[in-house]
């Protein structure tokens, strides 16, 4: 069974009787998407995905760790004092300000695994959300990018979501827009409600791993 599988199955098991035991903790270490920029706070990804997983009877407790503006270099330095002694799990989606900067993919591959390793060192189970790099860089760095998430995953044992926005589908890039903010960067409440049922199953599977 690959990873997807192994996620959905995990979900399957997790939509029929209510979680046993103490509420597993859950860290959501990312920038402005993670945040909730430009929403009223009820409709932000954190709150959002609270009401998903409640509505699974899934008991979770979600710590919203957004920085609006963070690099993958701000969620390095800030790692160590987020993961306080009653987190369990983490969520980290983090890279989309370093493709909005250019940054070099290999720098942000350096900050990812920092994070990694961090949150191995305190017995921290994770979720690394993906991010696809738009071609406008150039396909080296788009390639270069675009496999930092899948091979980080694979090599520190993370659970792993190919694509922030895959809740969204694909299709005409135009009729997407309808799911965004005036800033076409920052998706409006339905896009993350959209984007909320997308994850709401790997996001399950890491409750489940955290037990």
């Amino acid at each position: 069974m690959d990873g997807l599988g192994k996620v959905v199955a995990v979900f399957l098991a997790l939509t029929g009787p209510a979680m046993a035991g103490e509420p597993v903790t859950v860290l959501a270490l990312g920038d402005s998407l993670t945040q909730g920029y430009g929403l009223p706070e009820a409709e932000g990804f954190v709150p959002q995905m609270r009401r998903w997983l409640a509505g699974k009877g899934i008991d979770a407790e979600l710590i919203n760790g957004g920085v609006s503006g963070d690099t993958t270099a701000g969620g390095a330095a800030r790692v160590a004092w987020s993961l306080t002694p009653e987190v369990d799990a983490m969520i980290v989606a983090l890279g989309g300000n370093d493709l909005l900067r250019g940054i070099d993919p290999a720098e942000s591959r350096r900050n990812l695994d920092a994070i990694l390793r961090a949150a191995a060192a305190r017995e921290v189970e994770v979720l690394l959300v993906g991010l696809r790099a738009p071609g406008n860089y150039g396909a080296g760095y788009k390639a270069a990018f675009d496999a930092i998430y899948p091979e980080l995953a694979e090599a520190h044992g993370a659970l792993y979501a190919p694509d922030f926005f895959e809740g969204l589908g694909g299709g005409d890039p135009a009729a997407l827009q309808r799911h965004f903010q005036p800033d076409g960067i920052h998706p409006n409440a339905e896009g993350v409600a959209r984007i909320v049922a997308g994850l709401g199953p790997y996001v399950a599977a890491l409750i489940e791993a955290a037990k």
